[in-house]
Formats: C-alpha cells, sequence, structure tokens
C-alpha cells in the first residue's frame, strides 16, 4: 500500500519502521525542517551536540524504546546516569527521588511518612492501575497519602503542571502511571536526542520512506470513485500537488485533526473537540557559568511560592558542559493554557521574567551570566486526563476506513513521552497493516 503519515514525531517514524518492515511505502509530511517533534533539537556554533527544544530525558524502564534503539543498532549510544532531582520546600530543595530520600525530607513528620511510604509502595507494586481513573488524584492521594503528604508533594506538581483548576480533576491512574514507571536513573543519546531521530529518520530512507519536510498538511479528503485517500498539502511559494494513497495516519492534536478531516461523523468530532491538553512554554539559557551550587539537574517548583515556570532543569548537571562549548545549559520550562494571556507573551517578556528569578536559585546570579535565550512554544504538549478518561479517548481506528489516528492521549494511562510514542507508532502501525 500507499501510506502517508503526518508527523514526522517518535510515534510517525515507528509506525514508519514496521509499515515498511511490511512491505508498504510510506511518505512522511512534517511542518519542520527535522524529525523528531516535540524532542527535536537546535545546536549553536562552538557545540558538538544539539539541545532540546522541550527538556526531555529517557527512563531506565523505557522498554519501547530501548528495544528499537536495539534494532536501529544504536544501544550503545544511550547514556545512562544519576543526576540530582530535587522539589522545593520552605526556602529549600530537597530530593524525593527514592524511598530513602522521601524518609529524610524534613517537610513531613514520622508518623505522616508512614501512610506516604505505603501508598507510594502499593502504588509501585500495582499491576494495572487504570481502575484509579474513576477517583481524582486530589482525593485518593489525600485520603491514601495523607494530608500533610499531598499538600507539601503531590498538590504541587498537579497544580502547577494542569493548573489550579485542572490539577483537581485529574485522575489517580496518571498519577499511578507516572509513579510506578518512572526511574532516577535517566538516560540520553550521545550528541542530544536529535542525533537519535536522524539516525531513525536515515534508517527510514534506506527503506525507501520519503520525507516532505516544510509542508503543511491541508486537508484528507476520500475519493470514492478512486477508492484512494487525497492528502492535501503545501509549502511556502511552491504550488504542491496532492498525494493519493491507501491509507493515511494522523499524528498531530486531535484539534488539527478536526480541521484535516471534518468530514468525520459527528460523534468522532465531538470526541476529539473533547479532549482537553495544555501548550508548553520553555525558554533555553546559555550561561557562561554553573548556576546551581549543588549541581542539581532537575528543579520542582510550586508556583504558589511564586515562581514563574513549573521546573527548573540545569541540562549540563545532565550532560557534561564541554559538549556546549564549556556553557551552561539551563531549561525554565511550564505548561500553560494555549489560550491563555501568559502563552501568548511574546519571547522577550518570557525570557525577562524568568530571568529574573534566578536568583533564587543562586544568590550570586548576575544577569550578565546570560550568553543566549531561545524561547519555544507548542499548543500541544500535555493531554489533561479526567476521570474516567479512557472511556472519552476516540480509537485510533477512526470511522473512515483507512484514516488512523495516534495522539498523545492514546498513550494514557502513561504520561506522554518517547517511550510511549514509540509504543504507539508500532500498534498503530499493525492495525493499519491489516486487510
Amino acid at each position: 500500500m500507499d501510506i502517508a503519515i503526518i508527523g514526522a514525531g517518535a510515534t510517525g517514524l515507528s509506525a514508519a519502521l514496521d509499515l515498511t518492515a511490511a512491505g508498504h511505502h510510506v511518505t512522511i509530511i512534517e511542518t519542520l525542517d527535522q524529525p523528531g517533534g516535540l524532542a527535536c533539537g537546535f545546536i549553536q556554533p562552538g557545540w558538538n551536540w544539539s539541545v532540546e527544544k522541550y527538556y526531555h530525558h529517557w527512563f531506565a524502564s523505557d522498554v519501547d524504546l530501548l528495544r528499537l534503539a536495539d534494532e536501529m543498532g544504536v544501544r550503545a549510544k544511550v547514556v545512562f546516569t544519576r543526576p540530582k532531582t530535587v522539589s522545593y520546600w520552605n526556602g529549600s530543595f530537597y530530593p524525593l527521588d527514592s524511598p530513602a530520600a522521601a524518609l529524610r525530607f524534613p517537610g513531613l513528620s514520622l508518623p505522616a511518612k508512614v501512610p506516604f511510604g505505603l501508598a507510594t509502595l502499593y502504588l509501585r507494586t500495582l499491576k494495572n492501575g487504570l481502575a484509579l481513573e474513576k477517583f481524582t488524584a486530589h482525593d485518593w492521594a489525600r485520603r491514601w497519602m495523607g494530608k500533610s503528604a499531598f499538600e507539601k508533594i503531590w498538590q504541587p506538581l498537579l497544580e502547577g503542571k494542569f493548573g489550579t483548576e485542572y490539577g483537581r480533576q485529574v485522575n489517580m491512574a496518571w498519577l499511578w502511571a507516572r509513579i510506578a514507571s518512572r526511574t532516577p536513573m535517566l538516560g540520553t543519546y550521545e550528541g542530544g536526542f536529535q542525533e537519535f531521530f536522524n539516525a531513525l529518520a536515515n534508517l527510514l530512507k534506506t527503506r525507501g520512506v520519503t520525507f516532505r519536510y516544510k509542508t503543511r498538511a491541508e486537508r484528507v479528503r476520500w475519493l470514492p470513485e478512486k477508492q484512494k485517500w487525497r492528502v492535501e498539502i503545501s509549502q511556502p511559494f511552491t504550488i504542491t500537488p496532492p498525494l493519493s494513497v491507501d491509507r493515511v495516519l494522523i499524528t498531530t492534536s486531535p484539534q488539527l485533526l478536526t480541521q484535516l478531516a471534518p468530514d468525520l461523523p459527528d460523534n468522532y468530532l465531538g470526541s476529539l473537540r473533547n479532549l482537553k491538553s495544555l501548550g508548553a512554554v520553555v525558554t533555553t539559557l546559555a550561561l557562561d557559568r554553573p548556576l546551581s551550587p549543588q549541581k542539581f539537574y532537575w528543579h520542582s517548583l510550586p508556583k504558589n511560592e511564586g515562581f514563574p515556570f513549573l521546573a527548573l532543569c540545569e541540562h549540563t548537571n545532565f550532560v557534561p558542559r564541554r559538549h556546549f562549548n564549556g556553557q551552561t545549559i539551563v531549561y525554565c520550562g511550564d505548561y500553560l493554557d494555549p489560550a491563555g494571556a501568559d502563552f501568548a507573551l511574546s519571547n522577550v517578556e518570557l525570557e525577562a521574567r524568568y530571568i529574573a528569578s534566578l536568583k533564587r536559585f543562586n544568590p550570586d546570579f548576575d544577569p550578565s551570566w546570560v550568553k543566549g535565550a531561545w524561547t519555544h512554544r507548542d499548543a500541544y504538549a500535555q493531554p489533561v486526563p479526567f476521570v474516567n478518561h479512557s472511556r472519552n479517548i476516540p480509537p485510533t481506528r477512526t470511522p473512515a476506513a483507512g484514516l488512523f489516528y495516534a495522539g498523545m492521549s492514546h498513550v494514557y494511562p502513561w504520561d506522554r513521552g518517547t517511550n510511549y510514542a514509540v509504543r504507539l507508532g508500532r500498534e498503530v502501525a499493525a492495525q493499519m497493516g491489516e486487510k
């Protein structure tokens, strides 16, 4: 079959890998000029590694990703370390990434640590926590982990990531998956994640995959007289003929799917429109010296303490500074309502706001340390999983024969990430190959 895939992120690339292995011809359509989707990167003069536009790392439990790396013959380039990850409480930063660290956390009394520890152990050993989706994380964690542990550990994360309104509505299956799957050992790829996706794209090219970069999909239409899908595409300053294919996979946001395929049945379109998501805004800074005196990598931050972003990530406490010409790379990241005022702030406004907060991480910080700043934003970055969310997710096989959809909501209850995008792509490829 001739197959068009819209989106060159991990899902689309992984689907293409299996579809070409089955003998199909694949064309991938991507608005950017490179593969990788939300995990793609950029590079500056003097750097020999790329930096992701949106901070990324892999976990030691990412079996689908590691299996793919084995198949590509690049497993030796996946590097795992254990950087220091901390959470803010009462003016200081404390590690909470292991049972021993949690026991030492001074924010909880010994009696408060008992239910917190027992509930966490239960969640980490629970094989399938999907049944927990009928509870909000707010109610379940508050009841079983204790009020003190919830308010100091989980409430800041939920409300920081999803906002005050949505943070109280996120279901417990999502929090279970986060606790059950993540590891303190974090992984990266030699050269940066862009190198990984370049390697995967190059492998696909050897299998005959056609990449159409800087190309926008405008509309997909079923042509009954030809028994084909017509994929209308556009490129700047170029007359681009449509593609004629047997099947189409769309890996973009649900909102974009409603625009690409408005002839889908109303109930399917309605399910797409009802999916809620947040956008991501990340400012990447290059400093001429380290920021964190303690060499912390990941800082989880409660917004009710006045921080202007959810997380600060000192990338070069995870990946050595030598790969970036001795510069310190710092991410300031947040999830925001894409229709909100903060999401619409200019890059200059956001960067000024974020840079002004860095004295809270190092009292000696001076803005003169900043030698470069780059801000990226994407309106579709974090699905919001409400109670009984599994009932709301539309099937990957749409009601239109030959049209498939695989988006971030389909990895639920797992949180979005490269590993689950790879798994999703391979699962939907198997569906697409069926007669």
